[in-house]
Formats: structure tokens, sequence, C-alpha cells
């Protein structure tokens, strides 16, 4: 009788969680198709993780590993059909470094940029975002899951690739 029961709950779980996914699957969809989401970065990765590895390591709380844990949900590329608007953290190398101290990081807003998205083979979306600013441009390669969880690879002239995980979100009404 015990065996009967586990195995109606594992059944019933199973189900329960297959329906959220569409459901999510399904939103996903949507906000992806329609060009107006918002990407909120969950962690970072630098493309020379030793390097940072090494100097977070003589910090106090000594992070180690090569992904940096990003607590705070205000890190995001906000997409809308006509606009993109990053504010991400930045580890790894600049080459040029900005004069004003506060304009440290990936922080942009434009309309001046190319949107090419294309279905994956097996599932989920790979997007490419190119910005044509006369400031810097930056190519954002988004890898979409039908959940929802996203992988943004960013790269630019003056700075390394910087690679960050995260999810979408629908964009807030105005």
């Amino acid at each position: 009788m015990d065996k009967i029961k586990i195995l109606a709950i594992a059944i019933f779980a199973f189900t329960s969680l297959n329906v959220m996914a569409q459901t999510d699957k399904a939103t996903t969809a949507k906000i992806v198709e329609a060009k107006s989401y918002t990407f909120v970065a969950r962690s970072a990765t630098p493309l020379n993780v030793q390097d940072i590895s090494a100097v977070l390591g003589n910090m106090p709380g000594a992070m180690q590993g090569g992904s940096i844990n990003l607590n705070e949900s205000y890190y995001e590329v906000k997409v809308t059909p006509d606009s993109v608007v990053a504010f991400l953290p930045y580890y790894g190398r600049s080459f040029s470094a900005p004069i004003n101290q506060t304009e440290g990081g990936v922080k942009f807003k434009t309309k001046d940029f190319t949107y090419t998205s294309k279905k994956g083979k097996k599932r989920g979306w790979d997007i490419v975002v190119q910005t044509k600013d006369d400031k810097e441009n930056y190519r954002l390669a988004f890898s979409i899951g039908d959940g929802g969880y996203a992988t943004l690879s960013l790269n630019s002239i003056t700075k390394q690739s910087i690679t960050y995980q995260g999810y979408l979100k629908e964009n807030e009404a105005k």
C-alpha cells in the first residue's frame, strides 16, 4: 500500500511540474517573440577567471571560483522593440578607462541597434543584439531556454568578454 501512495505522489508531483513549465514556456515564448522582456543577471563569469579569482581570494569572505554571484536583482538588460537599456557590472580587463568613475560597468541606452532572433535547433532562442552607438558598440548574444532561463555573452572592442547567467521577466507596464 505504501508503494502505491509513493507512486501516486510522484506522478502528481511530475504532472504539477509539467503544468507549471508549460505556463512559463508560453510566457517566455510570448515575450521573446514580442521583443519585450528584461534579462535579470544573477551571476557573472569574466573571461580572465584566474586573475579575478586571485583578487577575490584575498578579500574578506574569500570567494573562490570563476562565477561571481550577483545578489541584487537590479542588474539587467531591458529589451523593447525600439530600445535596449543595460545596467550590468563588469569584471575583467578594460582597454580604455572612463574619465568619470561612475561610468564603470556596462551602462548604456540605445535606440540604434540590430536585433536578430533565431529559434534554437532543439528548443529556446538564440538572439543577437548589436548596438551601433558612437561611444561604444556592444554585441549581446542571448541564449534563452524555454523555461525563461538565459545566458548573455557580452562582447566589446574595449573590454574583454564576459558572460552573465540569469532569467527573463516581462517588462512592467508603465
